[in-house]
């Protein structure tokens, strides 16, 4: 449980994480009092950093320097003290005026992406490609090749394609397997492998169509756990610039490593932003960084995750002002050119025509 601090620890907190965010420099009480006209004495506030270092939201280097924010005060300053925050508007209309000027290809648009929130947060930044969540059967041929192997090639909506041999109790003429496949595709279009389990009762009797359900499933449940495969990476040369965190270059050049930080980080609550500082125990890697993620498309049908990766001293209303405008902007995107196939993205101002 996040120890819950007085109304004035909060307040000498949020001015600590701030100072040392803009200066890069530890921060001591006389600083405090003296750059915010504080109308407490040094010698109290000086006291409450003490109990904020103490109670593990504040670093001190050496006994004679200032404070420096630890994991703990930057991640209660995130959720707690950071408040509301938005990119400027003319900013917002510059980005929104790139991608209007951008090809409508997902490829063009991923790779903008990525570099705008590189730009924006002086940090690296991925993008991942849409992919159906949960996938959903599209189509299934069956088809004889050799006595009793027949060959399943499934269809997924999104363009997936995968292929499985099945292995027959004996041998089936061509006719009675495309009759089977003509069966299960009337049956299960559009439907995930939880959709098509609950179906099964429906195949009683039919020992073929049931057979080929049932690997169909397993396909399809395996599917939805792979890893995420076209990643578009974006200010790398920012982490390499920062001590503190080239380790985290190789959470981005580790594609498995990569996906499951992601993954995971937007699969705890599904939807907004989130903010992983210092890997929180989970990635040792991530130690002196934080990653701000969110998911873009639509869900229960196609969606990505977009993030940004950086030291543990970022703009964090700024970054996450900026992952989340971005991530509405792509939702649009597969939304109206992917599932509708109109793209109704808002055009620029007439500044920028």
């Amino acid at each position: 449980m996040v120890e819950q601090l007085t109304d004035r620890q909060e307040y000498i907190l949020g001015l600590v994480v701030r100072s040392y965010i803009e200066t890069g420099k530890p921060v001591g009480s006389k600083t405090l009092v003296d750059h915010f006209n504080l109308d407490v004495s040094s010698a109290t506030v000086r006291n409450e950093l003490a109990v904020l270092d103490e109670l593990g939201f504040l670093n001190q280097l050496h006994t004679s320097a200032g404070r420096v924010p630890s994991e703990s005060g930057y991640r209660y300053f995130v959720q707690r003290l950071l408040g509301e925050f938005e990119l400027p508007v003319r900013e917002q209309q510059m980005i929104r005026h790139q991608f209007h000027q951008a090809r409508l290809d997902m490829e063009q648009w991923m790779r903008l992406a990525a570099a705008i929130l590189a730009r924006t947060s002086q940090g690296a930044s991925v993008v991942t490609a849409p992919r159906p969540r949960p996938n959903r059967f599209k189509h299934v041929e069956l088809v004889s090749t050799q006595g009793r192997l027949v060959l399943m090639i499934l269809v997924l909506y999104g363009g997936d394609v995968k292929q499985q041999m099945l292995t027959l109790a004996e041998p089936l003429e061509q006719e009675r397997l495309s009759t089977a496949a003509e069966h299960l595709n009337t049956l299960f279009d559009g439907r995930t492998a939880d959709e098509l389990g609950a179906r099964l009762s429906q195949l009683d009797g039919m020992e073929l169509e049931e057979e080929v359900a049932r690997l169909m499933i397993d396909v399809l449940r395996l599917a939805d756990t792979r890893n995420i495969n076209d990643f578009y990476r974006d200010g790398l040369v920012n982490l390499l610039e920062d001590e503190g965190t080239r380790s985290a270059v190789r959470v981005l050049e580790e594609r498995t490593l990569l996906a499951d930080v992601l993954t995971q980080a937007v699969d705890r609550q599904g939807t907004g932003v989130q903010v992983i500082i210092g890997g929180e125990g989970r990635w040792e890697e991530l130690k002196d960084c934080t990653i701000i993620v969110s998911r873009y498309g639509v869900l229960e049908d196609l969606t990505g995750e977009l993030a940004v990766l950086g030291p543990t001293r970022m703009a964090y209303g700024r970054n996450i002002s900026a992952v989340r405008y971005v991530a509405d902007i792509m939702s649009s995107f597969v939304s109206d050119y992917y599932l509708d196939r109109s793209v109704r993205i808002a055009p620029p101002p007439d500044e920028y025509r």
